[in-house]
């Protein structure tokens, strides 16, 4: 007695199958490309415009405290205009800007921001504030270098960058901490934030 016939599978769903499965190898495999370039630009120039209000501060402890304010206030707006800048190029390109790699890109990124976070507490209250500037650029640095693995070759690049410039901050007077400020998140993020968006398409 011959046994019930089964239904080939559809060519189509198989075809399906095994381009969704491409895909999701290639997108855990590849390149946080959205990383941006105008972007980088835009935290450039709030970075320069928050060296030059923060420089105008008194440095008694009330205008320390508002020093730091306006600092805090500059890592929120470029922090803001990071992430939506590249979730922008992100659309653009049709992928998800939290992709296999682009989750790799923020596991890489958030431990020495984190770290930063502490820092800052404990370093501002022990009356280590002549610290904060080296040690931002140096840990934001870090932060770069250890999530540019999962992007483009010159994000690296940019995160040694900043990992120079804040342990040359650390050595220098304490009056100079606004313009290695500017130098580094305004002038770096320049250079490099052209670079990208030239060179990697925004």
């Amino acid at each position: 007695m011959a046994s019930p016939r089964r239904d080939p599978l559809e060519l189509h769903a198989y075809a399906m199958d095994n381009l969704r499965y491409i895909r999701d190898t290639i997108e855990r495999a590849g390149s946080f490309t959205a990383v941006p370039g105008a972007g980088g630009m835009l935290m450039a120039a709030s970075a320069l415009a928050a060296a030059w209000v923060a420089h105008a501060q008194a440095t008694d402890a009330p205008g320390r405290e508002r020093w730091l304010a306006v600092w805090l206030a500059e890592a929120v707006v470029a922090l803001t205009i990071g992430i939506l800048a590249a979730a922008r190029k992100s659309q653009r390109a049709r992928l998800p800007v939290l992709s296999g790699p682009g989750r790799k890109f923020m596991a890489g990124f958030a431990p020495a921001m984190a770290a930063g976070a502490v820092l800052t507490a404990v370093l501002f209250s022990g009356g280590g504030a002549a610290y904060l500037p080296g040690m931002w650029l140096l840990l934001y640095g870090a932060a770069v270098v250890s999530a540019g693995g999962a992007s483009v070759r010159v994000v690296p690049l940019m995160g040694l960058c900043f990992m120079v410039a804040g342990t040359a901050a650390l050595f220098l007077p304490a009056a100079w901490g606004d313009l290695a400020l500017a130098a580094g998140f305004g002038g770096i993020h320049m250079l490099f934030g052209t670079i990208i968006a030239v060179k990697y398409g925004g």
